[in-house]
């Protein structure tokens, strides 16, 4: 007999209750356990799923209260063969079928490709309920793409974080503002289907690439041919491994500030690498805090610890949900008690059963909590599920820098929660801004004022049209640039071989993004490179030649007559004026000679030397020369001098309105065909320019037609109807550019438009020198110098425009910019700055015109003739000032007090009789003094004389 402690009987007796209790509670959960077939098709390789299944089953297993257990089938998909993949789910589906464990569920962890392609060409043919992990959205899915809406809920695809983690490329080049990429990628991550919907309806420019394999020499090959493709933005997706391989295969120098690299991962791990100095964005998954427990008691319990976590994890949550599903349907009696299930062999194309079963609505309602983040499910039935659906979870963005082969600084700056449009949520961005790359873009260009001129204290070195130009569409685009002279100074020319130099060979080699300055648009430049839409009119060739420079004078009228000329009409008015005062002064029959009779003439004239003079004179003015001698000789002599100077003042006015007219002639050169048909003057383009290939290729095209109208005249196989058609005498080709082109290769072609301008200035009247060359240029020249002049109308008018590579980016972007400047009229602008308002304008005298009158410059001495003129009254008045005031008043005295003054005179000798006038007193003589006394003594009593 065994004694028992009271205490002891009663933990005995609790502990077999529990016993009880636990026994109990394991048959009624034996009881109430759902069954569930499961046919699980995984994909090669994809060991996150395949490990994260075997943990749900171990899950259920160890935790009853799911009151679940899963009969899982399995099938390893191969990703080449798909017949033998179906052969393989066929035979295995066919089993359960005649074991009557016909699947529930398939659960399709495949990624892509053949084996996914198979797997949902099965489930849709034969109706099976499925939920599949593959990547890719909805029109991704080819055999789910047009679905019905019975099927749209049972066959439901989850897209796993390895094909949502590669949107946040996305979200970076739009925060960023990023125009070209280069992505990266390893075989963790999957993105065939991810090169047109990556970056869709973004204009960046961008390459999505499989990370090469080979070795590190193939990966450096592989960066520097994505470097000249123009990218400088990097974007490595892959696992730490290959992130530290293709960084340690990046140069030095593809690290500056013109260089981004992004890093973005699914492990949760640190990069290791041997750069010495790096800068980069790297972005790693970050589980939720509320979710790190569970995810730490799955790893270390259940030993899910397959790499990279959030995969494992993700796979784990959509297993066990979807089992979850299965049985709340099973259980909820929502799944059909009879399901119709179709042998691959019975299947005909067209009778897939039909089914009543609504998967998607289960789905997306189990509760069950997750390990690593939240599933984002569509539970709108009006919105597709397929490629909307996914799991939540963040990714940490850090400022990674590697020093020494090590990081010695990362820092957080901001997060992305994953999602198919999810913007980055920043914490500092001043940093973001950092890691982003300077666009930066190579200019070449040719300095051509005013489109590009030298400026020291310019920021880059230049100013002008274009550089004011690059610097707006920069401002709308977003860049920087470098900018530098090409060395042999060309916009572009195609020699005999093909071969391009200047500024085309610069963007055909890859040195050069953008070809900058007064470029025309020429098709066989289309050929090799690509320009943008114009940012000029069209600009066609015209002639400069030397402004012509008629010398003025202020005594140009004079210089109508020859010098002897004015000498012989000056001799002939004093020899006409001395000989007119003889014939006066020896006449019987003139004035001076015969008083008496001419005493009643109203205008009594006595003609001596002086008023010959001045007879002579006035003869040649509107006013005359007044009374005419009386002599008959004198009067032929006045005759013949009136009919002299009639002739003389004729010829002058005639000759002076032509010389006039002649000095203000434009030049003789007005257009293309008056410059050809001389040959005076010698003509040239600049070599190498444009121009000069307008005018060989004329000439050759020219020569060529003559080549093929010569073959045909002198084709014998024409009967002689034909051949009398093209007889003709003239040249029915023409040669005006064939002898041009030879005329500007004899006067050689300028190397240099200074030489060209030197050229120009230098030209005499016996060898004259036009330049042909861009109207732009030659406009600009006769605004900044006043002996240049543009000469005729333009021809061969084309667009200026900026040369791109071929294929480049930037002619998209380039378009939209100048268009948004034209509109703006910023363009207009620019012109009226650089041709208008340039500071740089000369301040040219007014060019004398046909229509314009007569300038002061050459009349201007007849206004001196008049200063002159009345200088010399002056001085006269002057003299009869002093020739008066200095000499005493005459009076006139009879007979008698004459004889007083000689006696007075008698009286005190030595003293003159001064201003005494001898007449005669009486009234007899009354008449005669009477003409006199009004000068002298006829003054009223008030009157003070003024001398």
């Amino acid at each position: 007999m065994i004694l028992v402690n009271p205490k002891t009987s009663k933990i005995l007796w609790l502990v077999g209750f529990l016993v009880l209790l636990s026994s109990f509670s394991l048959e009624i959960a034996a009881q109430t356990t759902q069954n569930i077939n499961v046919l699980f098709i995984n994909e090669v390789d994809n060991e996150p799923a395949a490990k994260a299944v075997d943990v749900v089953l171990t899950y259920l297993k160890k935790n009853i209260r799911y009151g679940l257990s899963v009969q899982l089938d399995s099938i390893e998909a191969n990703k080449s063969d798909a017949k033998v993949l179906l052969e393989a789910i066929c035979n295995k589906y066919a089993t359960s079928i005649e074991k009557k464990q016909t699947p529930h569920l398939i659960l399709d962890t495949t990624k892509s490709g053949i084996a996914s392609e198979t797997v949902k060409s099965f489930t849709q043919a034969l109706g099976l309920p499925t939920i599949s992990a593959s990547y890719g959205q909805q029109g991704d899915l080819r055999q789910w793409r047009d679905l019905d809406e019975a099927k749209q809920k049972y066959l439901l695809q989850v897209m796993p974080p390895a094909d949502i983690i590669p949107e946040a490329i996305r979200s970076i080049v739009i925060h960023m503002n990023i125009t070209n990429a280069a992505i990266l990628y390893d075989d963790s991550f999957v993105m065939d289907h991810k090169y047109k919907s990556l970056l869709q309806n973004i204009q960046t420019r961008h390459v999505i690439t499989a990370i090469a394999k080979d070795g590190k020499r193939e990966r450096e090959e592989q960066i520097e041919k994505l470097r000249n493709l123009d990218i400088n933005n990097f974007f490595i997706l892959g696992t730490l491994q290959s992130i530290r391989m293709v960084l340690e295969s990046v140069k030095p120098a593809y690290f500056e500030r013109n260089f981004a690299w992004h890093a973005i991962t699914q492990s949760e791990g640190e990069i290791s690498s041997q750069r010495d100095n790096a800068t980069i964005m790297f972005m790693k998954p970050m589980a939720y805090t509320q979710y790190r427990d569970r995810l730490g008691l799955l790893r270390t319990t259940y030993n899910l610890n397959e790499e990279p976590q959030l995969s494992s994890a993700f796979y784990f949550d959509l297993a066990l949900r979807s089992f979850l599903t299965i049985k709340e349907m099973l259980q909820s009696g929502a799944w059909p008690k009879e399901m119709e299930y179709l042998n691959c062999d019975d299947f005909q194309g067209g009778n897939t059963p039909q089914r009543n079963l609504d998967l998607r609505d289960y789905f997306t309602k189990i509760t069950e909590p997750t390990s690593y983040g939240t599933f984002d499910l569509v539970t709108q039935p009006t919105q597709p599920f397929n490629g909307h659906s996914f799991m939540k979870f963040e990714m940490d963005i850090n400022v990674l820098q590697i020093r020494g082969g090590s990081s010695v600084n990362s820092k957080s700056i901001g997060k992305w929660i994953s999602g198919l449009n999810s913007e980055l949520i920043v914490k500092d961005e001043e940093q973001m801004k950092n890691l982003t790359a300077d666009t930066v873009y190579r200019i070449f260009t040719v300095v051509q004022a005013p489109f590009i001129m030298r400026d020291e204290t310019a920021p880059k070195g230049y100013k002008g049209y274009c550089i004011d130009l690059i610097n707006e569409i920069a401002t709308i685009v977003h860049f920087d640039y470098t900018i530098e002279e090409v060395e042999d100074g060309k916009f572009g020319n195609m020699d005999e071989n093909g071969q391009w130099n200047g500024i085309v060979k610069k963007l055909m080699d890859k040195q050069a993004d953008i070809g900058l300055g007064s470029m025309s648009v020429m098709a066989e430049r289309e050929i090799v490179i690509d320009f943008t839409v114009p940012y000029y009119d069209l600009v066609g060739i015209t002639i400069m030649m030397q402004r012509p420079s008629s010398p003025s004078s202020l005594f140009k009228f004079l210089t109508v007559l020859e010098t002897n000329v004015w000498l012989c009409i000056l001799a002939a008015y004093f020899f006409t004026s001395f000989l007119m005062w003889i014939f006066d002064r020896w006449s019987p029959y003139s004035y001076q000679n015969n008083r008496e009779k001419y005493k009643d003439d109203e205008e009594k004239r006595e003609f001596n030397l002086k008023e010959c003079l001045w007879f002579c004179m006035t003869s040649l003015t509107p006013q005359g020369g007044g009374e005419a001698p009386k002599n008959l000789s004198g009067r032929l002599v006045a005759a013949t001098w009136w009919l002299f100077g009639f002739i003389i003042i004729a010829s002058y006015t005639a000759n002076l309105a032509a010389f006039l007219t002649v000095s203000r002639l434009d030049t003789p050169v007005e257009s293309l065909d008056d410059l050809a048909k001389q040959y005076k003057i010698l003509y040239a383009p600049l070599n190498g320019s444009s121009a000069m290939t307008y005018f060989e290729r004329m000439s050759n095209i020219e020569q060529m037609f003559y080549e093929i109208w010569k073959d045909l005249s002198l084709n014998d196989s024409l009967t002689a109807v034909e051949r009398s058609k093209l007889a003709v005498w003239d040249y029915p080709v023409s040669d005006k550019y064939t002898k041009m082109w030879q005329a500007m290769q004899e006067a050689k072609l300028p190397a240099s438009l200074d030489e060209a301008v030197a050229r120009v200035r230098n030209s005499t009247a016996a060898t004259g020198f036009a330049f042909l060359g861009d109207a732009t240029d030659i406009r600009y020249l006769q605004l900044t110098n006043c002996d240049l002049q543009v000469v005729g109308e333009e021809f061969s008018r084309k667009p200026y425009a900026i040369a791109v590579q071929q294929g480049s980016h930037l002619k998209d972007q380039f378009n939209n910019a100048i268009l948004t400047l034209l509109n703006k009229r910023q363009l207009e602008k620019l012109k009226e700055k650089w041709w208008k308002n340039d500071e740089a304008m000369a301040k040219c005298d007014k060019p004398e015109d046909q229509s314009d009158g007569i300038s002061i410059q050459n009349i201007g001495g007849v206004f001196i003739v008049i200063f002159v003129g009345i200088g010399m009254a002056c001085i006269t008045l002057v003299f009869e000032y002093w020739w008066y005031r200095y000499r005493k008043n005459p009076r006139i005295i009879d007979v008698a007090e004459a004889n007083a003054e000689r006696s007075n005179a008698a009286d005190h000798p030595g003293k003159l009789v001064d201003g005494v006038i001898l007449g005669n007193s009486g009234e007899k003589f009354e008449k005669s003094k009477a003409a006199l006394r009004p000068r002298f003594n006829q003054y009223p009593a008030t009157f003070k004389p003024r001398f």
